[in-house]
């Protein structure tokens, strides 16, 4: 966002691309190249194998395995001398191989910045809307659950507001991954309009 390009986007623009439920606001990201900075020497990747890695886990900066999770909508982002048709050729590679939520299956949205990363001639950014978030939710619901029954550290919170903030919060992120998993094992139905937002 810092520099010129042919398809540049701003934070409005992702959010309301990627974003088809406002409660479902979290979005996975990942880089490919992924690398440290003492390894910026090693040679670039190839353009289409730089696609394959962002879906991968490895390239992921949270833990998580999104190949295997219904997507809701996935933002890239390129940087460098790349070529609109190979982005074209990439995404509908990626069509197939993804599993996109039914109403949903052209939710590709594509940024294109002309500078490119620290000695890389391209890298490629993933804001994925996905349901792989369910994991990590579920995770960080089972860390609370373990400190708060034990009333561990709450006193510190208790300060500054009531004990119902942590029982509505616990209530609001059962909520967002119940949401989640609908979505994880929703398929099209000709009784169903393709797309139903929750406002």
């Amino acid at each position: 966002m810092r520099f010129d390009g042919n398809l540049n986007v701003d934070l409005n623009e992702i959010t309301m691309n990627l974003v088809p439920y406002p409660k479902l606001h979290f979005l996975a990201s990942s880089i490919s190249p992924l690398v440290m900075p003492k390894d910026v020497h090693l040679p670039p990747r190839r353009f289409d194998q730089m696609f394959t890695d962002a879906f991968s886990k490895d390239c992921q900066l949270m833990k998580c395995d999104p190949k295997h999770n219904k997507y809701l909508a996935c933002g890239l982002m390129v940087r460098g001398n790349a070529q609109i048709s190979d982005i074209n050729r990439n995404i509908s590679r990626l069509k197939g191989e993804l599993d996109m939520i039914y109403w949903n299956q052209e939710g590709f949205k594509v940024g294109l910045c002309n500078v490119p990363a620290v000695n890389q001639p391209y890298s490629l950014l993933c804001l994925a809307n996905t349901c792989c978030m369910i994991d990590t939710f579920e995770d960080m619901r089972q860390r609370f659950e373990k400190l708060y029954f034990k009333k561990l550290y709450t006193h510190h919170f208790l300060q500054y507001m009531e004990s119902s903030v942590f029982e509505e919060s616990m209530n609001s992120m059962n909520e967002i991954i119940d949401e989640y998993k609908e979505l994880q094992i929703a398929k099209a139905s000709k009784n169903v309009p393709r797309f139903i937002p929750k406002y």
